[in-house]
């Protein structure tokens, strides 16, 4: 039955996605490619915390995949579409050096750590003026690439949540998904049965990683201008925890579902609360933690599980 429900959301998503541009103006595009967006960095989130470790730090390696390209086509002169590319190049590498150091904490550390590095790295880029244009950011001369047009804008932001679906879906389907919950159930035992705990978080943290770096270069490229207050805002961060949250965690379809339903209502609080929507994101966390813990996704699971016993 979990199946069945996966694979119906799959094609229904995909459905949509693709006959969407067909019938959608540019606004309703531009709204569809911010869903698109925060449902691609939830879906990374949510790769990371199947292994039990949370991550504060989404919107740290999102920006700093968003400096990448911009400073790689203004500072290299390279051609748009390769500094997407490239941001998650550099957004891995810098993954796999900063998971040398932290991925043997645990719990709390590692979420603290993540905060962390997400602000030094706002802050090392805010304080470079020659080079990252300080606190004023950056635009690209040559303006939004392929000339803005809101299609093919959609398109490029749909490869990258396509992206972050299959790497999903593979991890479900791999050893992967047996190393990381063995990891999240009991790391003592994971480790007893020869699994590679540091390895494992290693590869899984440069993953989520680099795609979270991809989706910040599309995202810059498609805007033409990057500040540090922009691209390392904590919306990249808390919203995207929040829509796997009330989705439902562990899983692709939960970040799927939960991002439909809060970034079509995040659209709705920009407009009606511009400087206060973080705080009904930060709520919307603590009442799925405190009443709702495996989103509607588990319930979901839960409902259809009683329902075969009854049957049986």
């Amino acid at each position: 039955m979990n199946r069945n429900l996966t694979r119906l959301v799959a094609v229904v998503v995909a459905a949509l996605a693709v006959t969407l541009p067909a019938l959608a103006g540019a606004y309703p595009l531009q709204v569809a490619r911010n869903v698109m967006m925060y449902m691609a960095l939830a879906i990374t989130w949510d790769m990371l915390l199947r292994s039990g470790q949370v991550s504060f730090g989404i919107a740290g390696l999102f920006g700093l995949g968003a400096y990448a390209s911009i400073l790689g086509v203004l500072r290299a002169g390279m051609p748009a579409w390769a500094s997407i590319p490239f941001a998650a190049i550099i957004a891995g590498v810098v993954a796999f050096l900063m998971g040398l150091m932290i991925l043997r904490l645990r719990s709390m550390y590692f979420s603290i750590i993540t905060l962390a590095l997400q602000e030094i790295f706002r802050i090392v880029i805010q304080n470079l003026h020659e080079f990252t244009g300080g606190p004023e950011g950056v635009v690209l001369q040559q303006g939004v690439i392929f000339g803005g047009d809101a299609k093919i804008l959609y398109w490029l932001t749909l490869l990258g949540l396509a992206i972050a679906l299959g790497a999903s879906f593979w991890f479900e389907k791999s050893k992967f998904h047996f190393a990381l919950t063995a990891m999240r159930n009991n790391e003592i035992s994971a480790k007893s049965s020869g699994i590679n705990i540091f390895r494992w978080l290693l590869v899984t943290f440069v993953i989520t990683s680099a795609i979270q770096g991809f989706l910040g270069g599309i995202y810059v490229q498609s805007y033409g201008f990057a500040t540090p207050e922009s691209v390392f805002d904590g919306n990249f961060t808390l919203l995207p925890m929040a829509m796997a949250l009330l989705g439902g965690i562990y899983s692709t379809v939960g970040p799927i579902l939960g991002a439909v339903l809060l970034g079509l209502a995040a659209e709705w609080l920009k407009l009606q609360i511009p400087y206060g929507h973080l705080v009904v994101y930060g709520i919307i966390i603590i009442l799925v933690v405190l009443f709702m813990p495996q989103g509607l996704y588990g319930l979901f699971r839960k409902a259809t599980r009683s329902a075969d016993r009854r049957k049986a």
